[in-house]
């Protein structure tokens, strides 16, 4: 018997997985696909040697996570690589707004509003890091002052304090890209919540990329695991809990959806109603291409940036944000764009390059929105479309298709708005235990949410070995000892 079984082998079932082997269990991880990585895994999507990022691409969450931060990742291969832009914003005039490590230099960019909003969290940015990628429950706060003043902020919607705090239109374009991660309408608070935390984490942890492929991240974890004496089984498809092999715990790295798939009679009372209520977030059309040279961005901050966003004005965002919460297809979307070759020449053969790109769509779409995606890149880059070698795309349908945890292309695992950054998956004192004291969800349905940072995995492995404690005493007593 194994001490624990966890089901799925992303980011957050490896976390779970390596508190469990760290705690002394024997612990077995069960991979559905034939390679490990969930939502970080890299591929030649496009031709011969272009590797892609088939999900995740940019990992300041990864960085800043101080359960990542506690293993050895770079022992076992990983090696971050910060652009020199962090992110960069292109504008109609042909210029650009942008985010680099330096406070001190974005300010002078953006404006000195910019630095006296985001001065004071920049200070206390562990803390408040710490906090935000915890289980989010009041009584886990303990800064109570400073999480206070961030949580004014926080709650907030993105254009209400880009209205509110900004003069520069610019800056206010900015902060609507941050803020757009949240995929929410940016009119709808605790959207300005995701702006400042991706803008904190740009001046203290960065945002940088793996070299190699953010396969890199996973392959390091799973090395580290069986170091630790854990077992990874690929090529493994867990459809019924019942066909597992007896263990002590299982851990399970999937959505509320699967999980009752697979749970049956498990999953029961408040609790299976409470997960059939669960609500699921607009998906993404993503793309991969192969380029034969760099992209000719009109702003030369842009050609320095690793992560670009484009979208025009914090109006124009706004509004094609809107229009996918209606359950519709903006003529202008959103797009979020990743370089990695700029920084890992080791991506595309020399002198080509590599892009990743998605853009939000409502749950479930099957619309192609290529010529939407090139179209607001080409405007900001004219003669772009001339670089493409080869495309790659996937809609919201296929999203799913690939990695059923994306439910209807919904990478952040459920909605992520004030009710659910709260309650997820239900609302109960340990959001990763179950009905069935021996089953725990540690995946990104669950607190902090989405993002590659394994804090999810290692809450709920936390949560499994108190109840190992309990559960031994409670057999020693039976027993008599």
């Amino acid at each position: 018997m194994h001490d624990a079984i966890v089901v799925g082998a992303g980011p957050n079932g490896l976390a779970a997985a390596i508190t469990m082997a760290r705690a002394g269990c024997s612990v077995q991880v069960l991979e559905a696909k034939g390679t490990i990585g969930g939502g970080c895994r890299s591929a030649q999507l496009t031709l011969p040697g272009f590797t892609h990022d088939v999900c995740s691409a940019i990992h300041p969450l990864a960085v800043a996570s101080p359960f990542l931060r506690s293993l050895p990742l770079e022992r076992y291969g990983v090696e971050w690589v910060h652009p020199d832009v962090m992110v960069a914003h292109p504008l109609e005039n042909g210029g650009a707004a942008w985010l680099t490590r330096s406070l001190e230099e974005t300010t002078a960019e953006l404006g000195a509003d910019y630095g006296r909003l985001m001065r004071p969290l920049v200070e206390h940015w562990q803390e408040i890091l710490k906090t935000f990628l915890g289980p989010l429950r009041p009584a886990m706060v303990r800064h109570p002052i400073i999480m206070a003043r961030f949580g004014l902020l926080a709650s907030r919607s993105v254009v209400g304090l880009a209205r509110g705090y900004f003069k520069e239109e610019k800056t206010r374009a900015l902060f609507a890209g941050l803020g757009a991660h949240s995929i929410l309408p940016l009119e709808r608070p605790p959207s300005a919540a995701f702006g400042l935390v991706m803008g904190l984490l740009a001046h203290s942890a960065g945002w940088p990329i793996a070299l190699g492929g953010s396969q890199a991240i996973v392959n390091a974890m799973a090395a580290y695991l069986r170091d630790l004496g854990g077992e990874i089984v690929t090529g493994a498809e867990v459809k019924s809990l019942d066909a597992l092999p007896p263990a002590q715990v299982v851990l399970c790295d999937v959505t509320p959806r699967q999980l009752m798939h697979m749970a049956g009679e498990r999953v029961r009372g408040l609790y299976e109603w409470q997960l059939r209520s669960y609500r699921y977030g607009p998906g993404i059309f993503k793309m991969d291409l192969a380029l034969d040279g760099p992209v000719p961005w009109l702003a030369e901050a842009c050609r320095h940036a690793g992560t670009v966003h484009v979208g025009g004005t914090l109006e124009e965002i706004a509004a094609a944000e809107q229009t996918v919460a209606r359950g519709g297809h903006p003529e202008r979307p959103f797009v979020l764009v990743a370089q990695q070759s700029l920084f890992d020449p080791g991506r595309a053969p020399q002198g080509q390059h590599t892009l990743w790109a998605y853009c939000h769509v409502p749950n479930g779409s099957q619309v192609d929105m290529t010529e939407r995606v090139e179209a607001q890149i080409e405007r900001f880059a004219p003669g772009f479309r001339k670089h493409i070698l080869a495309r790659h795309v996937y809609n919201a349908h296929e999203m799913e298709r690939y990695n059923s945890n994306y439910v209807g292309g919904d990478i952040n695992g459920g909605v992520q708005d004030f009710f659910q950054l709260f309650t997820r998956p239900a609302i109960q004192p340990i959001p990763y235990a179950t009905s069935d004291e021996r089953l725990y969800l540690c995946s990104s349905s669950t607190p902090p949410g989405g993002g590659v940072h394994g804090m999810c995995g290692h809450f709920a492995a936390r949560a499994a070995l108190q109840r190992l404690k309990v559960m031994s005493r409670r057999q020693n007593s039976v027993l008599g000892k």
